[in-house]
């Protein structure tokens, strides 16, 4: 059994999806349609500059038009068709895109606003978020239960956890963590995202999200607020808007794939973190990143 995993914000890099749009007709289509939708999109991607495409109001499309385009590359060479799917925060969305539950185009404005709206829920400098390595996500729980403005963010592998919250909460905790030999590393973000301080963006976005249309999706997705699939489209939307204020579950959604009896494990999109948490959470399963129509040949020589 195969899932196709989509990537979140910090996978993105100058010149991401130029070999796709080179190297493929399907992906070009894609790419091309991406820019028709938001203008300038491709040259920011292809020659920045770094600084601009690191906002993340440009960050979202920008990662969910390339993991979109290298999904129907690999289509578009006979990849066979994923049994589920799953998106790290933003790749939720690129997900859904590739599932047809929305389409390219709905998708790429409905996470451009959701980048602005979440940039603009918290003044610059008042939240924070870091990782947290060498410690269980359980103690960091326990550690952090009586200090005020911060949560857990991410449950990215069981060896990493990301924390997110006020800037005076984060520093409290960071304190709290590496007092009990846990390594903390600060995050270079804009705002603390995946935190009830994201309330202010989820609002904003619930009335742009229920002027589109959403299908059921061709294949399950998993939802990163539930760590479980779910293909009913007026669920969906609610998990999409809920999803920007909670924690994403993702070392329960890899440990569920295995279950389901998921062997394969494709990143579609660009860079390589989501193949890599695989390799630390999961044993005896096959993780690839596909970002270039080079890649995708040499996984499906393999297979066939």
């Amino acid at each position: 059994m195969i899932a196709a995993l989509f990537p979140g914000q910090g996978s993105q890099e100058i010149g991401m999806g130029k070999a796709l749009y080179e190297g493929s007709r399907a992906a070009r289509e894609a790419l091309d349609r991406a820019e028709a939708t938001l203008p300038g999109l491709l040259r920011l991607m292809w020659e920045g500059p770094e600084e601009e495409l690191k906002l993340t109001a440009n960050q979202q499309p920008a990662l969910l038009a390339v993991g979109y385009a290298a999904f129907e590359a690999y289509r578009e060479a006979g990849g066979p068709p994923p049994d589920f799917a799953a998106g790290h925060s933003l790749g939720e969305w690129t997900a859904h895109v590739a599932a047809g539950t929305l389409s390219l185009e709905d998708g790429l404005r409905l996470v451009r606003k959701r980048g602005e709206y979440m940039q603009e829920a918290v003044p610059v400098g008042a939240g924070a978020m870091a990782a947290v390595l060498k410690v269980s996500a359980q103690t960091i729980q326990e550690l952090t239960a009586g200090i005020a403005g911060v949560e857990v963010a991410n449950y990215n592998s069981p060896e990493q956890t990301v924390i997110s919250g006020t800037a005076k909460g984060v520093a409290q905790a960071a304190e709290v963590l590496k007092g009990h030999k846990a390594r903390v590393i600060p995050l270079p973000v804009s705002a603390p995202f995946h935190s009830s301080l994201m309330r202010p963006a989820r609002d904003r976005l619930h009335a742009d999200l229920f002027q589109v249309e959403v299908h059921s999706p061709r294949f399950p997705v998993y939802s990163n607020v539930l760590a479980q699939p779910e293909t009913r489209p007026a669920l969906i939307r609610e998990l999409l808007l809920e999803q920007i204020t909670h924690a994403v579950r993702w070392v329960e959604i890899l440990q569920h794939l295995k279950q389901k009896g998921v062997k394969t494990y494709l990143e579609f999109g660009s860079g390589k973190v989501l193949t890599g948490l695989v390799g630390r959470t999961l044993d005896g399963v096959e993780a690839r990143s596909l970002t270039n129509p080079r890649e995708i040949a040499e996984h499906l020589a393999v297979v066939r």
